[in-house]
């Protein structure tokens, strides 16, 4: 009876720390599990972000390109277009073409740059006096 009463108790404790170390992995398993889950949320987390970022950057974008295609629908935009690009004017309007900076600098007369000489300082000149 001691002998079964030695194996039942030296049993119970191999069982007890079977289960204690099943119990042990097994939690060990969850918090890997949970830090990892942690870490995927946090990664989410910053794409989502990073998304936003574009989101509201198209946004932007998206309005200025509605502001410039209103101004290129303007009249007055469509008729400084039609001056400066075709050449054309409205009825009883000159147009006037003048030629490029070089050609009009080739008529233009030219100015020889006169060369200032300067006196000499004083000191100069009274060392030449007496000397």
């Amino acid at each position: 009876m001691k002998n079964i009463k030695k194996e039942q108790k030296g049993t119970k404790k191999i069982v007890d720390k079977l289960v204690t170390y099943v119990s042990l992995g097994v939690l060990i398993l969850l918090s890997l599990s949970l830090l990892s889950s942690i870490s995927r949320m946090k990664n989410v987390g910053l794409t989502i972000d990073k998304e936003k970022e574009k989101v509201n950057k198209l946004k932007k974008e998206q309005e200025d390109l509605k502001k410039s295609l209103e101004i290129a629908n303007s009249q007055e935009y469509i008729e400084k277009q039609l001056r400066d690009k075709l050449g054309l004017a409205k009825e009883g309007e000159i147009v006037v073409i003048l030629p490029d900076p070089e050609v009009v600098k080739k008529f233009a007369p030219r100015f020889e740059e006169e060369e200032e000489i300067l006196s000499d300082p004083n000191w100069k000149k009274w060392i030449r006096l007496f000397f």
